[in-house]
């Protein structure tokens, strides 16, 4: 629809254009003064009156569509057109009621936006409660950018730089909603100063492979060792195994079907053969669930084990390790066994621009055999290290 002003109707509002990724689209409709309705590049539809109040542009939200109707959003543009004839401006009395605390904003957050545009809203929920549930009572007004720099430097300095500089953009999204919600104060994150993060290149080394294996398998918690070790060979991110459902896999086939990543998209994982005989092992003890790592205490899947992969580094004697380095480690073996960078990408369902025509081009079989020579050269690293520190031991 290429003009932006027409009179509104149902069917033409239901077929307008999502716009490009992270851009808005307004569209004005002839038959009521300033009703417009906002298009997101997600689809959300927000009806609006846009209207020049004592020479400012305001922007007042009405409702979501179609959750309202456009002869509701009508009548109620109509209202705001009188209101601005008697000289009132609606979004100055809207912001005397959206002084919101940042608790509260974060609850709309959560309810209005994270929960219905971001698969990882439950990880912003975990940052808030975190590092933000002593500021939930504070106004919005109150937080300057001088408080934000001091938390960021605690944060960073405390946990990390990586969560410190993530809480920023946490705070920032927030904020930013706040804004479009009505909420008429600069966003206080911008300016802020961000921590430089390099490039993370841990994975599992040669020397480590034996006492990483060991400890695994002295875990006594099935699930846990298992997941660990579906991690380590399928090189899938941990939120996708941890949701492994048994309607994914492909015993036959020896694939796993994840239906949506991260990067939403869908990807077929192929099994090695070690990961297939553990999940076969789990089929006939988990017979009847629906997920392949259920949770023992709540209905649903395994949630991140952190204290026992902690435990598990203690027995390994490892450090600097995390689970997400586990898929950086099978990358990294392939890599060290000649697979090229084609078959990586696939494996660990990189999105690239440059090399994604690449990656959906190859076929299954090459990249389930650079996986199997990388999980094996894993093994025999593991056996030839062993062998010859057991040598060692004799002589002496």
């Amino acid at each position: 629809m290429s003009d932006a002003r027409f009179p509104f109707t149902k069917p033409l509002l239901n077929k307008l254009p999502l716009p490009e990724k992270g851009k808005r689209a307004y569209y004005y409709d002839t038959k009521i003064k300033g009703l417009s309705i906002a298009v997101t590049d997600k689809g959300t539809k927000t009806f609006l009156v846009y209207r020049k109040i004592n020479g400012k542009p305001e922007r007042i939200s009405i409702g979501h569509y179609p959750d309202m109707s456009l002869d509701d959003a009508r009548a109620q543009a109509h209202e705001i057109n009188a209101a601005i004839a008697r000289g009132e401006n609606p979004n100055a009395e809207r912001r005397k009621d959206k002084e919101w605390t940042l608790g509260h904003l974060f609850e709309l957050y959560l309810k209005h936006y994270a929960k219905a545009h971001k698969k990882t809203w439950q990880e912003d929920e975990a940052q808030y409660r975190r590092y933000l549930l002593a500021w939930g009572e504070r106004r919005l007004s109150s937080i300057q950018k001088t408080d934000l720099q001091a938390l960021h430097l605690q944060i960073g300095e405390q946990h990390g730089q990586y969560a410190a500089n993530r809480l920023l953009s946490l705070l920032q999204t927030l904020f930013k909603q706040a804004q479009e919600w009505g909420w008429n104060k600069a966003n206080p994150v911008l300016g802020v100063k961000r921590f430089r993060e390099k490039s993370r290149e841990r994975f599992l080394q040669a020397d480590e492979l034996p006492r990483f294996f060991m400890a695994l398998e002295a875990e006594t918690n099935a699930n846990i060792r298992d997941y660990v070790w579906l991690s380590l060979l399928t090189g899938a991110r941990k939120s996708n195994v941890l949701a492994m459902r048994w309607v994914e896999i492909q015993f036959e086939q020896a694939i796993w079907h994840i239906p949506e990543t991260k990067n939403g998209t869908q990807q077929r994982v192929p099994l090695v053969s070690k990961a297939l005989k553990i999940l076969q092992e789990r089929r006939q003890t988990l017979a009847g669930t629906e997920f392949v790592f259920p949770s023992r205490s709540q209905v649903g899947h395994l949630t991140e084990p952190k204290n026992a992969w902690k435990k598990l580094l203690e027995r390994a004697q490892l450090e600097d390790l995390r689970l997400h380095d586990l898929r950086r480690s099978l990358g990294s073996w392939q890599a060290a066994t000649g697979a090229n960078l084609s078959v990586i990408g696939k494996t660990l369902n990189h999105k690239d621009i440059a090399t994604t025509g690449i990656y959906a081009r190859l076929d299954l079989e090459p990249v389930r055999a650079a996986m199997e020579k990388a999980t094996d050269a894993m093994l025999e690293a593991t056996q030839a290290i062993t062998q010859h520190q057991q040598m060692t031991i004799e002589k002496d």
